[in-house]
């Protein structure tokens, strides 16, 4: 392990003692933006009637909005802590929805295993590195929003691609797939830079669904339908 990598994760060890959860920037302005319509609304409905029975029904649906809103943009720090060599894990919170042999024909041009999970509305959507390297490329492409379990998401849904050269395995794949609800990728990944589990790749707004492709001879630790932790849990072993 790296001096650099060392220090990094002794501050995620300092900064995990103090706050273990916290709201993701992402979300500050959809956010305030939310809080301040939901406030006018709400004021709108107070004096515009006599009767106060429509705005408690609308204070309360107000409420738990916002409140589902606050849930979805909160980022919790997290730390592998153990060794990460051979190691893939979660690269997002969610239900494991895909795991087969495909043909990947837009980078490898050969078989791979892939794996997906799927991420409700309910689970943390920042993404984390699934492995360490370094940032071979990064592209985005723009697409349809297709819900995101569903198959012809992976190729046809809005999409960044991330391939990421590990030093004993080759080049890794992990995509961040929009979905029906979701209508901004963010990818904090940039071609040429080193990548670390622990460190966020990037984060997907309003449910959507992260692919990754590993060789075909990794050993799946996860199973259909599995509930996976971001950043915890391992989903393969590289041979």
């Amino acid at each position: 392990m790296t001096t650099q990598k060392m220090s990094q994760l002794g501050k995620i060890k300092n900064i995990r003692k103090i706050k273990k959860i916290r709201l993701h920037h992402e979300g500050t302005s959809t956010l305030i933006g939310s809080l301040v319509f939901l406030i006018v609304v709400n004021a709108i409905v107070y004096y515009g009637f006599q009767t106060k029975v429509p705005f408690f029904c609308v204070c309360t649906v107000s409420v738990v909005v916002y409140g589902i809103m606050t849930n979805f943009f909160r980022c919790p720090m997290r730390f592998y802590g153990k060794d990460t060599k051979n190691i893939v894990v979660a690269p997002a919170d969610g239900k494991v929805v895909v795991i087969e042999e495909v043909d990947e024909n837009e980078y490898f041009h050969d078989r791979r295993l892939m794996i997906s999970i799927f991420m409700s509305l309910v689970n943390v959507h920042a993404n984390w590195f699934p492995v360490d390297g370094y940032v071979k490329k990064v592209t985005h492409e723009n697409g349809n929003f297709h819900k995101a379990f569903l198959p012809k998401a992976s190729m046809e849904n809005e999409r960044s691609t991330i391939i990421i050269t590990t030093p004993d395995h080759g080049d890794i794949l992990v995509r961040q797939i929009a979905g029906a609800v979701a209508r901004r990728i963010v990818t904090y990944a940039r071609a040429g830079e080193e990548c670390y589990i622990d460190e966020h790749l990037g984060f997907i707004k309003f449910g959507s669904r992260v692919d990754i492709f590993l060789p075909v001879d990794s050993e799946v630790c996860v199973k259909m339908g599995q509930s996976a932790v971001g950043n915890n849990t391992i989903i393969a072993k590289l041979k």
